[in-house]
């Protein structure tokens, strides 16, 4: 007789973050609105009653997705920053609008925009969330021209809302199926001349 090893037993802390990967999956296919806590639970493999034991409602879930996805970014954007200080824009830039990745921001704000009205709990968490990442861009443009690769005279403030904003519309985009087309690829080729400092454009 054969015999299928059980596999091992998660930890506490392991079951959590299966639990926010499927959220994350879930809400990124779907929305806010439209997932539902046991779709969750089966794209965890668990029941309504053990995803419970981890996040007290779907909000919680949501919330919890939304400073993941931060997490990440912020990961590779820092990791970005220590390899290429000078050149970092671009590859942080590509990276924040990527079609692909696994959680991107900017999906997961644009939902909440429908509930924002509704529910403070998610627009104050929202409101914090993107004020903090419009720091952390303003820090990048900073370290850049710190680093002579931005143009000095840029407004690292304005330039990181504009930063905020080309995400945005690059999400729309991508909802759309495209509704840019090439221009898009224009626009982030005009970004990069704007923010080049003229050593580096030359």
């Amino acid at each position: 007789m054969t015999v299928t090893p059980s596999r091992p037993r998660l930890t506490g802390e392991e079951r959590r973050q299966a639990v926010l990967d499927a959220a994350c999956r879930v809400f990124y296919s779907s929305s806010y609105r439209g997932a539902t806590t046991a779709e969750i639970a089966r794209e965890a493999g668990i029941s309504e009653p053990i995803l419970y034991r981890h996040f007290g409602s779907k909000r919680d879930l949501y919330l919890a997705c939304l400073d993941e996805a931060w997490r990440g970014f912020r990961a590779f954007a820092e990791e970005a920053m220590t390899d290429d200080p000078a050149g970092c824009l671009g590859r942080i830039a590509d990276h924040y609008m990527a079609k692909r990745a696994r959680l991107r921001l900017v999906d997961l704000w644009i939902q909440a925009l429908t509930e924002a009205s509704g529910d403070e709990e998610i627009a104050k968490a929202v409101r914090h969330q993107i004020r903090q990442v419009h720091a952390f861009f303003t820090e990048v443009v900073q370290h850049g021209q710190a680093a002579g690769a931005i143009h000095a005279d840029r407004d690292a403030v304005a330039e990181a809302w504009i930063f905020l904003a080309g995400g945005l519309l690059a999400t729309i985009d991508h909802r759309l199926g495209g509704l840019l087309g090439d221009d898009l690829d224009r626009v982030r080729a005009s970004r990069r001349a704007w923010m080049q400092a003229p050593e580096i454009v030359q």
